[in-house]
C-alpha cells in the first residue's frame, strides 16, 4: 500500500469543496501527522470541519524524532512534520500547496502532489466531471489561487 502524506491546506480546501473523499478514491488511505490533525481541529466550530479521526482511512502519526522538527523553523508545524514524517516512513507521495513546504519537499527528494494535482487526477480517474467549477468555488471560498496556474491546470484539464 503507497504510504500518502497529506499538510492541512489541501485537505482544507477537500473540505470546502465537500470533496474530502476524494482522497479515499485516489489513494485508499492517506496519513496525516498530529501537528495536522490539530490545525484541523482548531476549526472545530467552523463551516468546513470534520472529525478527522473517525474515517478510517486516515491514520493519525505523530512524528518519532521530534528534534528534525526544530530544523525546519521556517514551516509551520503542519508542514515541519509532515516533510520529518514522510523521510521517516519514505512516503510515496506528499500532498502539499504552499510553496515553502514544496521546496522543502523538493529538496529532501519527496514526490509531491497538491489540490490542484488531485483535482487533476481525480479528473482523469473519473471522480469529477470538472475542475474549473470546482477552482472557482475554491476562491469563492476565500482560497488563493494564482491565475497563470489556473489558466495551466484547466488547460492540463482539456477545460
Amino acid at each position: 500500500m503507497r504510504k500518502v502524506i497529506s499538510n492541512t491546506t489541501p485537505i482544507l480546501s477537500l473540505l470546502k469543496l465537500e470533496k474530502l473523499d476524494l482522497l479515499e478514491k485516489l489513494y485508499t488511505s492517506i496519513i496525516i501527522p498530529k501537528a495536522v490533525w490539530q490545525e484541523i481541529e482548531i476549526g472545530r466550530e467552523g463551516n468546513y470541519y470534520q472529525d478527522l479521526s473517525v474515517l478510517p482511512w486516515i491514520e493519525i502519526l505523530t512524528v518519532q524524532n521530534e528534534q528534525s522538527i526544530q530544523y525546519l523553523t521556517d514551516l509551520d508545524p503542519g508542514e515541519a512534520e509532515v516533510i520529518v514524517l514522510a523521510r521517516e516512513m519514505k512516503a510515496d507521495l506528499v500532498i502539499i500547496d504552499e510553496s515553502l513546504g514544496r521546496s522543502y519537499a523538493q529538496h529532501f527528494g519527496l514526490t509531491l502532489t497538491g489540490t490542484l494535482g488531485l483535482l487533476l487526477r481525480a479528473k482523469k480517474e473519473g471522480h469529477i466531471d470538472l475542475i474549473a467549477p470546482l477552482l472557482a468555488e475554491l476562491k469563492m471560498k476565500g482560497v488563493w489561487l494564482n491565475d497563470q496556474v489556473i489558466r495551466n491546470v484547466l488547460l492540463s484539464a482539456g477545460e
